[in-house]
């Protein structure tokens, strides 16, 4: 009888042992299936779903895990399905078990304990493998909720096919675009310069600056300068508008009345694309949208040579930017899938993944062990885009401060409201400075631009 309990004992041993170490997914016939929406690149061509294609094929396979993407949208769409579902709201689809998202997101949630923190999942030592900065970034309530594994970083792009020829005629120089001062002077030169060109149409100068976040210009210049963009956030979280709001919008607004600086809606690509404009500051993910070729309104293309250099900066101010990139929230749900989600995670963070990810989607990778890598593979890129703009990401990396956003339960709200007002005042502004012009007056612009500001100011309050 006891040699039976021994034999029984022993056989539920090795049986634990074997189980254990089968792998997550593997104690059932079943593979974990985890569903998944993204916003890296479309839905038949996604640098993610490549990478995704391989954990499934090894790794995953292995430990009995498998991604499936459900969606492949941008940050917007999925904010909306993420708050819909998360409020039940009818019609809306049932949230994935892990879905990538900005922490406005989470903010957004009418209950954000619905997210695993991963930091039951990582360990202090795994954790400290990432960047501060990002993981700093998907803190919330104490609790790592938006993991990071690819961020973005704006840099200054520039068609310097356009550019030299621009530079040939009038001096201009690509070292002065260093600062946001050089770089506003330069485009009202470049909207003279065009608008000369055609002496029997008056005022038609072209832009030739876009920034894709005018709420980030402003963010990241006063606090660059060492001024808070926001008040205190219990107090509502307003902006601020100190002294070093009005210096960094008085050249900025200068240039956009002049007609220096596209103001429409819509991303900083596609001004770019079309030689609309010829220099933009963008998320370095842009770079998946930037093509070697510029078509313009007459259905003429030409090919272009587009190039990175690291955002400018306000003359005695620090070297700071805007880092960008949303980060996976996984759901809730049992212990076992939390973990394969986790799994997952670490697998796409290693630095040989890490990095065969981020050079395809145009990203920042996460770990300092991961940069190492990069700046030996980018080095042997074949285009010449993607090389200069990972030769400006390590430039940026290395003699830059990442800013980190506050997380205010309305930031997305002051963000859009001031965004749409700065390009409405602007605008306004710019159209009637241009008529004043043509009506042969002598219009004061210090007054447009106090105008703006003014009309901003009151807007935001």
């Amino acid at each position: 009888m006891y040699k039976k309990r021994y034999l029984l004992l022993a056989v539920m041993l090795l049986t634990t042992i074997f189980l254990g170490c089968a792998g997550i997914g593997k104690k059932s016939d079943k593979p974990i299936v985890l569903t998944l929406w993204h916003v890296y690149g479309g839905q038949t061509d996604s640098p993610l779903n490549q990478i995704i294609d391989r954990f499934n094929e090894t790794r995953g396979k292995e430990e009995g895990i498998r991604i499936q993407v459900t969606s492949v949208s941008n940050t917007n769409t999925i904010h909306e399905a993420v708050i819909a579902a998360a409020k039940n709201e009818p019609g809306s689809a049932d949230l994935p078990d892990m879905f990538v998202s900005y922490p406005k997101t989470v903010l957004s949630l009418p209950d954000k304990d619905i997210l695993v923190d991963y930091k039951d999942y990582f360990t202090g030592e795994e954790l400290n493998e990432l960047i501060p900065a990002f993981v700093q970034e998907g803190m919330i309530d104490d609790k790592l909720m938006v993991f990071p594994v690819a961020k973005s970083t704006e840099i200054l792009f520039v068609n310097r096919t356009l550019f030299e020829r621009f530079a040939k005629e009038t001096g201009a120089r690509e070292e002065d675009l260093a600062t946001w001062e050089g770089l506003f002077e330069m485009a009202k030169l470049y909207e003279k310069w065009t608008d000369d060109k055609t002496p029997d149409i008056p005022n038609d100068g072209e832009n030739f600056f876009v920034h894709d976040y005018h709420f980030n210009y402003f963010q990241v210049g006063c606090e660059s300068l060492g001024e808070y963009f926001f008040t205190d956030a219990l107090q509502g979280g307003k902006l601020a508008f100190g002294d070093k709001f009005r210096k960094i919008w008085e050249p900025y607004a200068d240039a956009a009345i002049s007609g220096g600086v596209w103001l429409r809606d819509g991303y900083a690509t596609e001004p770019l694309r079309t030689g609309k404009s010829i220099v933009s500051v963008a998320s370095s993910a842009s770079v998946l949208y930037y093509e070697d070729i510029v078509t313009y309104e007459n259905n003429i293309s030409e090919p272009i040579e587009v190039i990175s250099y690291p955002v400018p900066v306000f003359e005695g101010g620090k070297k700071m930017v805007m880092q960008r990139g949303a980060g996976f929230c996984t759901v809730k749900s049992t212990k076992e899938r939390e973990k394969a989600a986790a799994l997952f995670l670490k697998w796409l963070t290693e630095p040989d993944n890490n990095v065969e990810f981020v050079v395809k989607a145009g990203y920042m990778p996460v770990t300092d062990k991961a940069f190492e890598q990069l700046s030996k593979v980018s080095g042997k890129l074949e285009s010449t885009k993607y090389r200069s703009l990972y030769e400006a990401i390590s430039k940026t990396k290395e003699e830059y401060t990442f800013y980190v956003a506050p997380q205010l339960p309305n930031y997305l709200d002051l963000e859009m409201h001031f965004e749409k007002n700065v390009r409405l005042e602007l605008s306004r502004a710019e159209e009637e400075y241009k008529e004043a012009l043509q009506n042969n007056e002598q219009p004061d612009k210090e007054a447009y631009i106090e105008e703006a500001y003014q009309n901003i100011k009151k807007a935001m309050q």
